[in-house]
C-alpha cells in the first residue's frame, strides 16, 4: 500500500505522459515551450482568475509575491503555527518578522478570533508594521477566507493564499488560489496536482502585480531577458514539468478530485466514532491533499503508527514541531500559552493513505487496523 500512489496515476496515464514528455524533447524547447503558456492559461481557467504565472516551486511562488510587494525589515506577516516551515521561512527571508498564530482544532486552519488578537497585539507593541496575512489551505481544506478577508480590510493588510495543499478545494464553488491579492500552489510530486520534480505558480487579478512578477522570476528582465530593470531572482517552471502537468490537471478535473472526496467518505463511515475524523465546515470543499485524524494523546498516536507500520500500512506526521519552535527562529520571543491547540496537534495528529487511486479494500484494511488497536 502506497501513502500517495504516484506509480497507479501514472500507470493509468502512462501514455498520454509518456507522449507529452516525448513531444518536448523532439522538440527540445526545454525552457518556456508552448506548454508552458498553455498550462498556465488552463490553471488560470480553472482557478477563475485573470493570471496564473507559473515558477520553480511552491516556496519561489511565495517568496515572488513577497519580493513584488516589497515585503522587508519591520513588517510584520501574519501565518499559521501549524503548517509546513516554508510559509514563515519566506517572511523571513525577505526580512520581515512572521507572528504565528495559532489555528482551529477543528480545521487545522488560522483561527480568525486569534488572528485579530495578534494583529492588534502587533499595533499596540509598535515594533513592527503589519502588512500581510498568508492563510494556508491545510490538508486541502481552504482557511476561512471569507473572515480572514473581512479581518485584513479591517486592518488595511494584503492576504496571500498559501494554497501549496489546497489546490482543487472551494469555498461555496469559489476555488482555491482564487482569495486575497495573490495566492500561490506548489507542484511537488504529493501534493493534489503535482508533477515529476518541483514547480509552483502565482495566481493573481492584479495584472500590475502579474507583469511585476513575470520579470521578477526571469532575473528582473525588463522587454527581453538581456534587459534587466530589476534585481530578480531565476525562477522557472520547465516545459516538461508543465507537459506533464497538462494530462494530470485533466486527470485531476474529470475525476481525481472527486473519487479523493469518495475515498474522504469511505473512511468517515468507518472511522466515525472511533477517532476524530476531519472537520469540512458547510460550504467548503477539501482536496484532500491529507487525509488527517486526531488520536488521545501522543502515547496512543505514536503506537498507532507503530502497529500501522508493522502491517505494511504507510502514516505520517503533519506536523512533529509547530512552526515557532523551531530552531530556525529562536531568536523571536513567544508566549507558549499562545499556541496550545498547536502544541496539542503536533501530538496527537496523523495522516493516512490518501489518493484517488486508493481502493475500498485498502480502506478497509486502514480502518481495521485502527480499530483493532483503538477498541
Amino acid at each position: 500500500m502506497q501513502f500517495r500512489d504516484l506509480k497507479a496515476q501514472y500507470q493509468e496515464y502512462k501514455a498520454k505522459i509518456d507522449s507529452a514528455i516525448q513531444e518536448v524533447l523532439l522538440n527540445a524547447n526545454f525552457i518556456g515551450g508552448k506548454d508552458v503558456g498553455e498550462l498556465e492559461s488552463q490553471l488560470a481557467d480553472y482557478v477563475g482568475v485573470k493570471h496564473c504565472i507559473s515558477c520553480a516551486n511552491g516556496t519561489e511562488a511565495m517568496t515572488l509575491v513577497a519580493m513584488a510587494w516589497g515585503i522587508k525589515e519591520g513588517d510584520a506577516v501574519f501565518v499559521p503555527d501549524f503548517t509546513f516551515f516554508s510559509t514563515g521561512e519566506i517572511v523571513s527571508f525577505e526580512g520581515a518578522t512572521p507572528i504565528f498564530v495559532d489555528v482551529d482544532r477543528g480545521t487545522f486552519n488560522l483561527d480568525t478570533a486569534k488572528l485579530e488578537k495578534a494583529i492588534q497585539k502587533t499595533i499596540a507593541e509598535g515594533k513592527l508594521t503589519p502588512k500581510v496575512i498568508i492563510p494556508v489551505d491545510l490538508f486541502g481544506l481552504p482557511a476561512n477566507f471569507p473572515e480572514i478577508e473581512k479581518v485584513a480590510k479591517k486592518y488595511n493588510l494584503w492576504v496571500l493564499e498559501d494554497g501549496a495543499q489546497g489546490f482543487g478545494g472551494n469555498i461555496n464553488g469559489r476555488r482555491a488560489c482564487s482569495f486575497g491579492e495573490a495566492a500561490t500552489t506548489s507542484f511537488f510530486p504529493a501534493k493534489p496536482l503535482g508533477c515529476y520534480g518541483d514547480g509552483g505558480a502565482v495566481f493573481t487579478n492584479n495584472d500590475k502585480l502579474a507583469q511585476l512578477i513575470k520579470s521578477l522570476k526571469v532575473h528582473g528582465k525588463g522587454d527581453n531577458k538581456y534587459d534587466n530593470v530589476r534585481i530578480g531572482v531565476n525562477s522557472r517552471l520547465d516545459t516538461i514539468q508543465a507537459a506533464i502537468l497538462k494530462v494530470k490537471l485533466k486527470a485531476f478535473i474529470d475525476h481525481e478530485l472527486e473519487d479523493v472526496n469518495r475515498i474522504y467518505r469511505l473512511y468517515n463511515e468507518r472511522l466515525k466514532g472511533v477517532v476524530e475524523i476531519p472537520v469540512i465546515p458547510d460550504g467548503f470543499y477539501s482536496s484532500f491533499a491529507q487525509y488527517t485524524i486526531k488520536l488521545k494523546d501522543k502515547e496512543q498516536r505514536d503506537g498507532l503508527q507503530t502497529r500501522l507500520k508493522e502491517q505494511g500500512i504507510p502514516s505520517m506526521i503533519y506536523y512533529i514541531k509547530p512552526m515557532h519552535k523551531q530552531g530556525a527562529f529562536a531568536d523571536l520571543e513567544f508566549d507558549e500559552n499562545n499556541y496550545e491547540v498547536t502544541n496539542e496537534l503536533c501530538d496527537v495528529v496523523l495522516s493516512l493513505p490518501m489518493h484517488p487511486y486508493l481502493s475500498e479494500e485498502d480502506v478497509d484494511a486502514v480502518c481495521d487496523a485502527i480499530k483493532a488497536y483503538i477498541l
